[in-house]
């Protein structure tokens, strides 16, 4: 077998994996489960990997986050990588971001690992497709939360 194909079939079976069927009322539905975020469990405080991976915070005054992959280290192939993180920043950073894009109320609280929950702010939530844009960089995407009365920023990225 060749090799593009033997990628092809080892892929579909990956892909079909997280598939299961699931009967609803006489009819067969297929729902895909969503890969459940997996780490360490370790309280991160160092700022140069967040720095390194997101320009666009600038120079936060601290931050407290964790990370690791998603699914099971079983699976074979490469990993998708997640990183939860609750950042401080200067004043003057969150009038930056708030005047540059604009957020608006979120409406929810972010979701975030349940070791980083009890890290996040009380206020409101503003967040939007601008913002997100502002830090997704390489190879992460992200989802941003600003609560400026706070000064804080949450970061909830996925990456490879």
């Amino acid at each position: 077998m060749s090799f593009t194909r033997l990628t092809a079939v080892v892929l579909c079976a990956v892909l079909t994996a997280g598939c299961q069927s699931v009967w609803n009322a006489g009819t067969t539905v297929r729902t895909t489960e969503t890969a459940g975020k997996s780490g360490t469990g370790e309280l991160q405080t160092d700022l140069e990997p967040l720095t390194k991976r997101f320009a666009a915070l600038g120079t936060p005054e601290q931050a407290r986050w964790m990370s690791g992959t998603f699914g099971s280290g079983r699976a074979p192939g490469p990993s998708t990588y997640w990183i939860d993180a609750v950042i401080t920043l200067p004043a003057s950073k969150v009038d930056e971001l708030q005047s540059a894009y604009d957020p608006e109320p979120a409406g929810k609280t972010p979701d975030v690992v349940d070791g980083l929950r009890g890290e996040l702010p009380g206020g409101s939530f503003l967040t939007g497709d601008r913002l997100d844009q502002a830090f997704a960089a390489d190879q992460w995407l992200a989802k941003a939360y600003l609560v400026p009365d706070d000064r804080v920023l949450v970061l909830v990225a996925t990456g490879s």
